[in-house]
């Protein structure tokens, strides 16, 4: 059996949800010295992902073996046959089936000289064919545009037993990277947010997404004729920054009702949002305030209205849905009330510190309120946070907890995870990284972190790895020792970018460069890793400047602030950066120029 680095080192981790037999000999010849031993069989039926999937294992041994392959519906001579989907693996196998694999479940599985790959609808047989690429041919889709296909005119496989279910049903590395449909689906990520078609599986299509208090109930709508239906602070309705009366039950019919004319509109929604708007101010009448005393949390409030919505919505869209937030004023569980079966709670780490894992005693509060609500909610998502928002191209150390947060999520009963990062733009803080490495994390959290951090530095930036792996650990190393919150809001005079620490990473930036030769795309690369060191010293020109002239140290970037502003913009301009942070396009950079 062939198969990659990652496969072979990683697989065992996967038990039980995966597992490899090796007993008889069952032996598939794809190609040897270049030439096509199999065929590719889709049924002539088959679903969209199906026949994609066909498609896309074609290409990818084309690129590996340098044979073209054959697609076709059905085979009979005696060549081996890779079968792709379900009715195709009914051919060598009239008893298969995908009973308990659900949308995404997967089967590799070689049988005499075939191989069969499949798995559930709408995914699973995509997925089957993208993971035997991966984990057995060796290819990689770092981003967009970059990826990894090794050269083996010969490939042979032997006696492959594989069954994976993802433990995660929703996964969505948030980053601009990640949208790109393709890439998206090659590495199993399967949110709202992808541009995913019918030939990619499809996606999770959220109605509303988040924040729709105002969406479904608008204020200029009904606040002056129902002032009521909205917060009550300090014995007075507001209509400005308000959110909903929880418990005025004609507001909530209406709101029903709004929501079902939405889903009427959007047929493909699997979801619908109904919550809180993106600020506080949660209702404090009489009755909701009794209901959050007796539920020791806003939550209680919460959970009672939405679970009394998602029962209506029920009752004509019994496959939708309904989602909301446990994020700031509702975080904490409620007491008594359950969330219904249908509701989906993503629990928001918002205040959390990013430089540590979950379990440091820092992140305490959070511990317990993720505790308390995988106790009590059978679909609990987590709307986790991997960037610095207010400085998207800061140095944001974080690549240390992504893995052990992940873990820590799975291992709490999370079965969603939204891992928001830079969704504005390219060129964000190792952005390519963060959202390969998420990907991987999300399909399989027993993977280990930091073997796929290893991996992705020397797969995108091939001899310079070793240098761009020297900066990262120069920064979080810096923030390990200041102890820095890290936040996701965090400020650009954090204790770790010293001129000390910002000096040693440039150091290992220049030397990457120098690695990277004359290959234009390497360099490129290397150049957008380094924006975030200019960044901080085009942001604390002044500072860094006094902190170097106090401790008579060196300067390690251009002498003047425009020159180090045009060094950055260069680099910008060429990935066609938009924005600095969530709220700040790059224009904004020039005005920091004095």
């Amino acid at each position: 059996m062939q198969s990659s680095p990652l496969f072979s080192a990683l697989g065992l981790m996967m038990l039980p949800v995966i597992f490899i037999a090796t007993g008889c000999a069952s032996v598939v010849v794809v190609a040897t010295n270049g030439r096509p031993q199999a065929v590719i069989v889709v049924a002539e039926d088959a679903a969209p992902a199906e026949k994609h999937a066909g498609q896309e294992l074609a290409l990818f041994l084309k690129q590996t073996t340098g044979a073209d392959f054959e697609v076709k519906s059905s085979a009979a001579d005696d060549r081996s046959r890779l079968l792709v989907g379900p009715a195709a693996a009914r051919l060598t196998d009239p008893r298969f089936t995908t009973d308990g694999l659900g949308a995404e479940g997967l089967i590799i599985r070689t049988t005499g000289k075939d191989l069969i790959l499949a798995g559930g609808r709408p995914r699973g047989t995509l997925y089957a064919v993208y993971t035997f690429l991966e984990d057995h041919v060796g290819c990689r889709w770092w981003a967009p545009g970059a990826s990894s296909i090794p050269k083996k005119p010969t490939l042979v496989f032997d006696n492959l037993d594989v069954k994976y279910i993802p433990p995660l049903e929703y996964r969505e590395p948030f980053w601009f990277s990640g949208f790109d449909g393709d890439w998206a689906a090659r590495n199993k990520s399967n949110g709202a947010t992808p541009r995913l078609e019918d030939k990619h599986g499809g996606k999770h299509v959220i109605q509303g997404f988040v924040h729709t208090f105002n969406g479904l109930i608008p204020p200029a709508k009904y606040f002056n004729e129902h002032p009521e239906w909205f917060s009550e602070i300090q014995s007075k309705r507001v209509q400005e920054h308000s959110q909903l009366c929880l418990t005025n039950e004609q507001m909530r019919a209406e709101l029903v009702k709004n929501l079902k004319d939405q889903l009427r509109k959007n047929p493909s929604a699997t979801m619908a949002s109904v919550s809180q708007n993106d600020w506080a101010n949660n209702c404090q009448c009489p009755r909701c305030t009794a209901v959050d005393k007796e539920e020791g949390s806003p939550a209680g409030s919460m959970i009672r209205f939405v679970n009394a919505v998602a029962e209506e919505i029920e009752k004509e869209f019994p496959n939708v849905a309904i989602s909301t937030l446990a994020y700031q004023y509702t975080r904490k569980p409620p007491l008594k009330v359950r969330p219904r079966p249908n509701v989906v709670v993503w629990l928001c780490s918002i205040e959390c510190s990013f430089s540590k894992p979950l379990i440091d005693e820092r992140n305490a509060d959070f511990r317990r309120d993720i505790e308390g609500w995988s106790q009590i909610c059978k679909r609990l998502y987590v709307w986790d946070y991997t960037t610095n928002f207010a400085h998207y191209v800061m140095p944001h150390p974080n690549l240390n907890v992504l893995g052990p947060n992940v873990k820590f999520f799975a291992n709490h009963n999370v079965v969603g995870l939204f891992e928001q990062g830079a969704y504005h733009t390219n060129g964000a803080e190792m952005m390519e990284l963060r959202t390969w490495v998420l990907a991987k994390m999300l399909w399989n959290p027993s993977l280990n972190a930091d073997e796929l951090i290893d991996e992705f530095l020397n797969g995108y930036y091939g001899p310079a790895a070793p240098h761009v792996r020297a900066y990262l650990d120069t920064i979080h190393q810096a923030v390990a020792a200041g102890g820095d919150h890290l936040g996701c809001f965090s400020p650009l005079d954090a204790k770790f970018l010293s001129l000390d620490t910002l000096s040693a990473g440039w150091k290992h930036l220049q030397t990457a460069e120098k690695a990277a030769g004359s290959d234009d795309t390497l360099l490129l690369r290397i150049r957008t890793a380094q924006l975030p060191v200019l960044y901080t010293f085009i942001i604390q020109w002044d500072r860094l400047r006094k902190e170097a002239a106090d401790a008579k140290h060196s300067w390690p970037v251009a002498d003047t602030q425009q020159a180090v502003y045009e060094q950055f913009m260069k680099t910008a301009e060429a990935i066609k950066m938009t924005h600095v942070a969530e709220g700040r396009g790059i224009d904004w950079l020039k005005s920091q120029v004095k």
